[in-house]
Formats: C-alpha cells, sequence, structure tokens
C-alpha cells in the first residue's frame, strides 16, 4: 500500500511540473524560447501523451484535439497550410472505440477469478461486441487447412463456445508453405465459421518474453466481425486457466511445433468476456500538413518532407489509458520542435519543407499513404522524406533505409560524426512505418528511432517517465541539421537502390 501512494506521489508531482511548466509556456509566448530545446521537447511529448488527448486513437476526439492543437503550432510558425483545409488533410478509416471491457474465470471448484483490464488483458483494438459466458477450448493456432492436412478444429466441438488460440503464426512451414495467418482478422473469421462466439489470444508460452496484452488497432483486412468479443491475455492468465484442467500450454506448443500436428482441447473453465465497443465502417480522420516555402527561385519547388505519426491506439473502456509517448508523442514533438526551428532562420531555407503529422499509421501506414497518393504538391519534386517514430526511449540513434538510400545516410552520418555519435552502424533497405510509401514511390527515406526504443510498445506504461530527454534532444537536432542541409541544397537527390 505505501508503495503505491509513494508511486502515486511520484506520478502526481511529475504532472504538476508539467503543467506548472505549460501554464509558464502559455502566459510567455512573446518570449517563449525556441521549442527545440530538452525541457520543451519534454513538455510538449508529456502534454500530447497526457489523459487529455485519450491515446490519440485515429478517428477519436482526442485524437482531433492533438491535431488540432499540432495545427496551432505550425500556425504560430508561419508555416502555410497544405491541407483540404487549412493544415487538415482529411481520410476516412474504420473506427472501434471499445467503451467498456470485463473478463473474468469460473474454475472448476465455482469461484471466479475477476482479471484486470490493462494488466491481465486488453481488448483487441476491432473486437465485436458481446456478452459471452462459455466453456473454452483451446485450438492451438485457430488454422483450418484440411487441403494441406492440418486443421485445429477437425473432431473438436466449438459450437457457441470460446476459443483460446495462439495470437501468432506458427514458425514452420508445411511442404513450403506458410499455413497461417497474422492477421487476427482472418483467424476470427475461421473461428466464427467453426461456430465459435468468443476469442481468448494468448502469446506463445515457449517465447523467451511472451508479449504482453497490447493495445493494437492492427487487425487485417476483411469485414468487422460486430458480435466476435476478442481479447488478448496475459500468460499467467493463460497458464492459470489450463492448469485449471491440468494443461500444460508449453507442453502443448512444443507438441504442435515439434510434430506440425494440431492438439485441441476443451479446458476445464467457463470465462464470461463482455465488450461494448462502437464500431464505424468510415470515420473521418486527417493528416496535419504544413510548409515552410524555399527562399530560392528554383529550389523552392523542390520539397524536403518531414514527417512523424500523431496517433496511437487509444483508450479502452476509460480503464486503459495507451498514453503512447514514446510511440509517437516523441517523433510528433520532434517534428514540431524542428519546424519552429526552422521558421526561425527561413531567410536560409532554399527548398521548401513540408512538415506532416500522419494519423492513422497504427491501422497501417493509413495517412502516410493517403499523403503520398494525394500529395498537395508534385510528388516527384519531393527530394528526401524523414520519419521519426519512436526516438525517446532508448541508448542511442538509429538510422534506417541506409541499403536504399546511402547518400542520406552517409550525409546523416557525417553530420553525427560532427556531434554526439550517437548513430550505431545498423541500417536497413526499404522505409519502414510512415517513410514505406514514400519509399515504394521513389522517394529517398531515412528513419530515425532509437535502439532498445520498444520496452513499453502499446503498453500503459509507454509514459513520458520512461523516456531519455538527452537522447530525444540529441536526435531530434540531428533531424534538424539534416533538414536544414538538404534544404539548404546541400544533398543532391539520389534513387532508391
Amino acid at each position: 500500500m505505501i508503495e503505491k501512494m509513494y508511486k502515486g506521489l511520484l506520478r502526481i508531482f511529475s504532472i504538476l511540473s508539467v503543467l506548472i511548466s505549460l501554464s509558464f509556456y502559455s502566459c510567455n509566448q512573446e518570449t517563449t524560447p525556441e521549442l527545440l530545446t530538452k525541457d520543451n521537447l519534454f513538455i510538449f511529448t508529456s502534454e500530447l501523451a497526457s489523459s487529455e488527448y485519450e491515446g490519440r486513437l485515429a478517428g477519436s476526439e482526442g485524437y482531433n484535439k492533438a491535431a488540432a492543437l499540432t495545427a496551432e503550432k505550425f500556425k504560430s510558425f508561419g508555416l502555410e497550410p497544405l491541407g483540404d483545409s487549412a493544415f487538415f488533410q482529411f481520410f476516412n478509416i474504420e473506427y472501434n472505440k471499445i467503451n467498456h471491457l470485463s473478463f473474468s474465470n469460473l474454475t472448476n471448484n465455482d469461484s471466479i477469478i475477476h482479471y484486470e483490464a490493462g494488466k491481465d488483458f486488453v481488448a483487441r483494438g476491432f473486437s465485436g461486441s458481446g456478452d459471452i459466458e462459455a466453456p473454452v477450448v483451446f485450438c492451438g493456432y485457430g488454422i483450418s487447412r484440411p487441403g494441406k492436412g492440418y486443421d485445429d478444429y477437425a473432431n473438436i466441438d466449438v459450437e457457441d463456445k470460446i476459443v483460446m488460440i495462439f495470437k501468432e503464426k506458427p514458425r514452420w512451414k508445411l511442404d513450403n508453405e506458410n499455413i497461417g495467418h497474422n492477421s487476427l482478422r482472418k483467424k476470427a473469421k475461421v473461428a466464427e465459421s467453426k461456430g465459435a462466439k468468443g476469442i481468448i489470444y494468448i502469446s506463445f508460452p515457449n517465447a523467451e518474453e511472451p508479449q504482453k496484452p497490447i493495445g493494437s488497432v492492427k487487425h487485417g483486412k476483411g469485414n468487422h466481425l460486430k458480435d466476435m468479443p476478442q481479447i488478448h491475455v496475459a500468460n499467467h492468465v493463460a497458464n492459470q486457466i489450463a492448469r485449471e484442467s491440468r494443461t500444460d500450454l508449453k507442453k502443448l506448443q512444443s507438441y504442435i511445433d515439434g510434430n506440425k500436428q494440431p492438439k485441441s482441447k476443451p479446458l476445464e473453465t467457463i470465462a464470461h468476456i463482455f465488450i461494448d465497443a462502437d464500431y464505424q465502417k468510415k470515420k473521418r480522420t486527417m493528416n496535419v500538413v504544413g510548409m515552410l516555402e524555399g527562399t530560392d527561385d528554383s529550389l523552392k519547388n523542390e520539397y524536403v518532407v518531414l514527417g512523424a505519426h500523431l496517433d496511437h491506439v487509444g483508450n479502452q473502456g476509460g480503464k486503459v489509458l495507451f498514453p503512447g509517448a514514446n510511440d509517437n508523442a516523441s517523433g510528433a514533438a520532434s517534428i514540431t520542435a524542428v519546424a519552429d526551428a526552422l521558421s526561425r532562420e527561413k531567410d536560409s531555407i532554399k527548398r521548401s519543407v513540408i512538415v506532416v503529422a500522419f494519423s492513422s499509421e497504427e491501422q497501417g501506414l493509413q495517412g502516410a499513404t493517403h499523403f503520398v497518393k494525394n500529395s498537395p504538391v508534385d510528388r516527384d519534386h519531393i527530394v528526401a522524406m524523414l520519419n521519426m517514430d519512436c526516438v525517446a526511449h532508448g541508448d542511442s540513434i538509429v538510422l534506417g533505409s541506409g541499403r536504399t538510400s546511402p547518400e542520406l545516410y552517409k550525409m546523416a552520418r557525417k553530420t553525427d560524426s560532427v556531434n554526439k555519435k550517437l548513430v550505431i552502424d545498423r541500417t536497413w533497405g526499404g522505409g519502414g512505418a510512415d517513410a514505406t510509401p514514400f519509399y515504394k514511390k521513389g522517394v529517398p527515406t531515412l528513419y530515425f528511432a532509437t535502439k532498445n526504443s520498444y520496452t513499453h510498445l502499446h503498453l500503459p506504461t509507454d509514459t513520458p517517465e520512461t523516456l531519455n530527454q538527452d537522447l530525444h534532444y540529441e536526435i531530434t537536432k540531428l533531424a534538424y541539421k539534416l533538414t536544414k542541409e538538404i534544404s539548404q541544397g546541400k544533398y543532391d537527390g539520389e534513387k532508391n537502390e
């Protein structure tokens, strides 16, 4: 109890410190220092990660507030609006708000165990609604491919029951073919076709570090199953349910993976899942887009895009907030700070700089894809795209896309070499996250991230207190210097290799 009170007091003190700083910031706008300072980066990141913005689920009021705040900052810096309406570039997405969630288990000795949302389980972002109390059946990977000689649903009755299945697909193949689905929508469709009424997803019990229940709105393509509640439970919960039936999930996974054969079985327990969700097939959201026009008569018609996604995965039932401080309030704060810094030295900018806070990255890069398809400038004149995603947790800087944009990568490494030398050697080809749609259209890209950045990925613990403020400041400075150098014509462009 004392430990909880202590942690609570620390949390309150941290929030009060941020609010006092924000109050000072808003009351002294005329003499405010530029945003590109360690303290101001932390202040803006903390604000975006606060409960006021409700986890910034694309399409939600919380996200819209965050977008409006970002647009207001762009306007105050003197950026030119490039949206459909002022700074907003609108498009439609699928939307699902989890209004209520609960999960309990009736054991074989008739005791009821109630589980805690956010710690023991979460609802999947595109869970359907339902109030279901039913027996639980373990069905391996949830695959039904009788033509390939593998069917987790063969000779097992799941009619009107809840199935427990592995969230991931098998790491093995049959006849050199991947037979499973990463798409949970496809897994759910198979379960529904077999008569199941709900799904409990579990992480691999044999994994060295089984995935915790994470907030996620990446569910795959297909029709929404509005009456199919779906949750992801922590492994200690899955093991507890299995033990009630004298079942060892590790042994079951070992058998299935070792023999490439199903090992489905009914469990001696009854689970109760209640999910109330508000689903909309089309909900409007928006990118926030602004531009600093270059001063050179020729080069101002060429563009460098600096982007970061503003959205995260929201909250569930008013019980579980996914703050998304590192993912990606940090990146949104970084590009905003760079825009502010560049606006203070506009006369040195030759190429035009477009700054974009993307929506709906978490649902599958939808904001970046929409921007590329509906670019407000000639896409062929975009000379580079710099993306910032998860840039404030970890210990060093990672620059992706170096194998396919080697000149841009070398330029960044050279800039780093005269500063803190925080960039590690690891890189990759292609785009990565919101850089991907640009890469696919031939735009040279560079992906700014940090090493060991994903400790709290999509968890309620992704809070400002976990951030490495010094690293956040240094990676933002690097992005600022590189953006400035490209805008000054010091980069001649290249073709993706």
